[in-house]
């Protein structure tokens, strides 16, 4: 964006004196794709990243397919910090972080230079690692004889320690946000709220999740797990993939951004939570409704400005109804276009919905609407376009991204083109 021009007018309802938030750097690491273009392309495409199980021994589980990360090296991002020193979920969350601010065009120097933010959202944190630890205990009859190694990276907070470790920034708080599958985007509203107070320039948000055998098991025990590939809003979808990955975005003040010249991707104009405390795992209509209303408020735009949403979508019967009605709700029978990205990601937990918003992101700056890929017949309880199997060219202004999780727990956020 040119440094020459004023900054046009934030949203008519959004306070006047509000300092306003940009992304100005993507870090994405998925089951589709590694990296801003890599992942965009893969979005166009209708990538699907469902795959054989390869991270643990699934046998007697009856099924074994979820969403892996491929091909990851995280040896070409990770300089500072020793490999041992981070499970994968850290590894994801460190590589992560360091495309976005390679992205931004931030060097270490930089952000020394800046008071700073990194929140991460998690919902297993490095519970692969707890598990292989559990399992030596159990074997040696003997606690002291679990690794040590191991032992000292399963502390969840360390994946937002690690990236301020490997990116040298000494004056910073790192906050790791657990609200589960809606943690990325607790996260990215935690570092909203910092920049709009003034307390930092930088946010480095986001969320981070690794394949587990834990969270496999659960989802297994709870007939969630579907045995081939996701289907959200489908009629006969059945369930979902458990997958992995990071997605850092850096949020910077706009007047940072255009002091610098950054390039701009989006507005972060608002975001609205919610927790119904409802139902311990089922998700509940009232709830994700009024988050989608607080979020709109935040944001200071009208429903019928939202061009579509990014949906929570998991492929489950009760998500998908339950969310679809909370849409409905909202929006009344013309809802915008409402995709489903797990379709193509799986389920990343925690990192679900920073790569939403990645997604979301990159729809506003290249012009196109992702699809909800293997879609047959839609479910008359999910009454919605969910743009099946093929992405749409599309002028693209405002997105909400929606996130919700066990206990109630509803983020959603709203993203708009810088100006609008």
């Amino acid at each position: 964006m040119s440094t020459a021009q004023s900054p046009p007018a934030p949203p008519a309802r959004a306070p006047a004196n509000r300092r306003r938030a940009v992304l100005t750097g993507l870090g994405a690491i998925s089951s589709i794709g590694t990296g801003v273009e890599e992942f965009t392309a893969a979005l166009r495409a209708g990538r699907s990243g469902a795959g054989p199980i390869t991270r643990f021994d699934t046998e007697g589980f009856g099924h074994n397919t979820a969403c892996e990360v491929s091909e990851f090296e995280p040896e070409r991002w990770i300089r500072n910090v020793p490999l041992d020193d981070m499970g994968r979920a850290g590894q994801f969350a460190v590589a992560a972080a360091r495309m976005a601010v390679v992205d931004a065009g931030l060097t270490e120097a930089d952000l020394r230079e800046r008071q700073a933010l990194i929140s991460v959202g998690t919902t297993d944190g490095e519970s692969h690692d707890i598990g292989v630890l559990v399992e030596q205990e159990l074997a040696a009859g003997d606690p002291e004889a679990m690794d040590p190694v191991l032992s000292r990276r399963i502390n969840a907070g360390r994946l937002s320690t690690v990236i301020a470790r490997e990116l040298r920034i000494p004056n910073v708080e790192a906050t790791t946000i657990t609200t589960a599958c809606a943690a990325g985007n607790y996260s990215i509203g935690y570092g909203l709220d910092a920049i709009r107070s003034g307390e930092v320039d930088i946010a480095l948000c986001g969320g981070a999740d690794a394949v587990c055998r834990k969270a496999y098991l659960t989802f297994k025990r709870f007939g969630a797990l579907t045995p081939d590939v996701v289907r959200p809003f489908d009629k006969n979808r059945q369930g979902i993939l458990t997958s992995e990955g990071a997605g850092i975005l850096v949020l910077e003040s706009l007047e940072s951004a255009l002091a610098r010249g950054a390039h701009i991707y989006a507005e972060v104009l608002g975001y609205g939570l919610s927790c119904d405390a409802n139902h311990a795992t089922a998700p509940d209509r009232v709830g994700i409704a009024r988050g989608i209303r607080l979020a709109l408020d935040d944001a200071g735009v009208k429903k019928e400005e939202i061009d579509f949403i990014s949906a929570h979508g998991t492929g489950t019967k009760a998500n998908d109804r339950t969310e679809s009605a909370a849409i409905l709700d909202v929006y009344g029978d013309a809802p915008p276009r409402t995709v489903a990205l797990k379709s193509m990601l799986g389920h990343a937990m925690g990192a679900a919905s920073a790569l939403g918003a990645i997604a979301c992101s990159l729809a506003i700056e290249h012009g196109f609407i992702p699809p909800t890929i293997h879609h047959r017949e839609t479910d008359p309880a999910c009454p919605l376009d969910v743009v099946p199997n093929n992405a749409l060219d599309a002028d693209v202004r405002l997105v909400q991204n929606n996130s919700s999780a066990f206990a109630g727990n509803n983020a959603i956020l709203i993203l708009g083109t810088y100006g609008e």
